[in-house]
């Protein structure tokens, strides 16, 4: 069924009204360790788990340059929430990559959530009809409220070399370990899950290095646009809004305590009449919009690439990756800063800096998001070589 794509605007104001409730549950999510039912049921009311549903299925297929924008929004009320509400998008988007019959069981569910991971920590023997799979897969964030999860394992098949497949489980089907016990990214409820024994039937078993490359099998996405790219851009670009809107959040709430705040020790009365003041705002601003610029470069690399239909080129592949570390990197810095400039106070679990803090630094330390070993990827392929990951 076709539906009607509210525009760019409509979709990160209904994202931008949520803050309230994102702010009213963030304490909650972190001290649970998973999304409040209620975020949950906002953000479907929203529309944020149909932007990368196909249209034919009722879906919004909106660009990676609106993902960007409405994870600001939600990052600004919530890092935990955008984290999960951009971790179900990365999924969703692979889905689309099924054969058709495969998508039509998954998209069955009104406001289906997938989530997933790149991790190939499963192992898969084939059997007839399928595979069989053994494994267990961590990190796997906004687990408790999906109903699918994408898994990575390696094939050994009878004769030729192993090789990483990309398979759709229903979640009743996988054993979800409540193993999530961290210092940031606490509300994500990022848990392990496991497979013992699972046989997945064929058509839902893709062979990851043509999802890497961006070869579908599905026959009525294969003339969409956003279908059509390597899977680690469209991951990256899928997720850089988030961090930018944790930046924004921490200047919020700095913002917020700003006024009346004194400097203990001093003899300025207002935190806000202090000259180390301005200039924090002003650097950690100037980073927070060199992240801006950062993911909206590869928001608009991957959007331009999708509609023209273009081969990408091994450089800008790499750019990908350096560009959501440079967001990463600048996000950092700059909620690091508003954190030094909040005070003794700041600790105290109830202030927010502390915990977006944290966040950040979760984020940070992500595999295919840090800094250096994207800038170190993307600087290896400007000299000529090779690059020495397929995650590419």
């Amino acid at each position: 069924m076709a539906t009607t794509i509210p525009a760019r605007e409509q979709l990160v104001r209904k994202a931008s009204d949520l803050t309230p409730l994102l702010r009213k549950h963030a304490s909650w999510a972190e001290e649970n360790r998973r999304l409040h039912d209620e975020a949950i049921e906002a953000l479907a009311d929203a529309g944020v788990f149909k932007l990368r549903r196909p249209k034919h299925y009722g879906g919004y297929e909106v660009d990676t340059s609106t993902l960007v924008d409405v994870g600001t929004a939600l990052g600004r009320g919530c890092g935990s929430t955008s984290w999960v509400a951009s971790v179900y998008w990365i999924p969703t988007w692979m889905a689309c990559q099924f054969p058709d019959v495969v998508q039509d069981e998954v998209f069955a569910t009104p406001d289906v959530r997938v989530c997933g991971t790149l991790s190939p920590s499963g192992m898969a023997a084939p059997v007839d009809g399928g595979v069989v799979v053994n494994g267990k897969w961590g990190f796997i964030s906004g687990a408790h409220h999906a109903h699918w999860q994408e898994i990575i394992a390696i094939l050994v098949p009878p004769d030729g070399e192993p090789y990483p497949i990309m398979a759709l489980v229903p979640m009743s089907d996988l054993l979800v370990v409540d193993d999530w016990d961290t210092s940031g990214l606490r509300g994500t409820g990022s848990v392990s899950t496991v497979a013992k024994d699972l046989f997945i039937p064929q058509e839902r078993v893709l062979p990851l290095p043509v999802v890497l490359q961006g070869q579908t099998a599905s026959k009525r996405n294969a003339t969409s646009p956003i279908y059509r790219a390597p899977l680690l851009p469209v991951a990256s670009a899928s997720s850089v809004g988030t961090i930018v809107g944790m930046a924004k959040g921490a200047r919020d709430v700095f913002l917020n305590r700003l006024p009346g705040r004194k400097i203990t020790y001093t003899e300025y009365e207002s935190q806000r009449e202090a000259p180390i003041t301005h200039f924090q705002m002003a650097e950690a601003t100037l980073k927070i919009d060199q992240a801006d610029f950062h993911a909206r470069r590869l928001a608009d690399l991957v959007d331009t690439k999708c509609a023209e239909g273009t081969e990408w080129k091994l450089e800008e592949r790499a750019r990908s990756r350096a560009d959501v570390g440079a967001v990463v990197r600048l996000a950092k810095e700059s909620v690091d800063i508003f954190a030094t400039a909040s005070g003794g106070t700041s600790i105290y679990s109830g202030i927010p800096i502390q915990r977006i803090n944290r966040d950040v630094q979760a984020v940070h330390q992500h595999a295919l998001m840090h800094p250096n070993t994207n800038a170190e990827l993307y600087g290896r392929v400007l000299c000529g070589l090779e690059p020495n990951t397929l995650y590419i």
